[in-house]
C-alpha cells in the first residue's frame, strides 16, 4: 500500500474481527471483536434485528466520502443495510463512510455484555502512503444471501438499499476511478 497498492479488508463479527485483529493493526484500525448493535437505528423489515443497521443519508449515519458519492447521482449511495459485524475505530485521518450513531453498542453475546460504540463506524477509508485501504467490519452487505424456510434475502439481494452500488463504489475508489480529492 506504502507503494501505490489497494487493500480491502472485510471483517465481520466475533470471532472474526479476532482473526483480522493483526493485519488492521498494522494498518492502525482498532476492531471491536463483537457485535454491532443499534436499537434506535436498524432495519425494521422483515422482523429486523437489531443488528441489521441502516445507514442513510436522512439518518445522517453515511459519511461524505467519494465512496458514498459515487461519479454521478446514478451511482449516490442513499442507504445502505449492514446486517450485524463490528464497530472499528480508524486511524487519524480516516473517513467514515458507515458511521455509527451514539445509540451503537458492541454487544459481547458470551458475558451478555455492552460497550458504547459511539464514535466508531463500520467502514473507513484511507490513504496509506501512496496506496488506499477501505476496511468495513462487516462482511453480509458485500454478500447475497437466502436463508431460513421463509427464504429470507440478506445482504446486496435485500430491497430497499444500495449495497451493491456500495461494493461497486468500494471497488471504483480503491482502483483510482473516484479520484477527485
Amino acid at each position: 500500500m506504502r507503494d501505490g497498492g489497494s487493500l480491502l479488508l472485510i471483517a465481520d463479527h466475533a470471532p472474526i474481527g479476532a482473526a483480522n485483529e493483526i493485519l488492521s493493526k498494522r494498518f492502525g484500525v482498532e476492531m471491536s471483536k463483537l457485535h454491532a448493535i443499534d436499537t434506535a437505528h436498524y432495519d425494521l423489515s422483515n422482523g429486523g434485528h437489531p443488528g441489521y443497521i441502516l445507514y442513510s443519508r436522512e439518518n445522517g449515519l453515511l459519511g461524505d466520502h467519494p465512496i458514498t458519492q459515487g461519479r454521478d447521482a446514478t451511482e449516490r449511495i442513499n442507504s445502505v443495510t449492514a446486517f450485524t459485524g463490528q464497530s472499528l475505530k480508524g486511524p487519524e485521518g480516516s473517513a467514515a463512510f458507515l458511521r455509527l450513531a451514539d445509540t451503537a453498542v458492541d454487544y459481547d453475546e458470551k458475558t451478555n455484555k455492552e460497550v458504547s460504540a459511539a464514535g466508531r463506524s463500520q467502514g473507513i477509508a484511507f490513504r496509506f502512503g501512496k496506496g488506499k485501504v477501505v476496511v468495513v467490519g462487516e462482511a453480509a452487505m458485500f454478500t447475497a444471501q437466502v436463508t431460513g424456510s421463509n427464504k429470507l434475502k440478506f445482504g446486496m439481494n435485500r430491497e430497499g438499499n444500495d449495497d451493491k452500488q456500495l461494493a461497486l463504489n468500494v471497488m471504483h475508489w480503491l482502483s483510482g476511478l473516484l479520484d477527485r480529492e
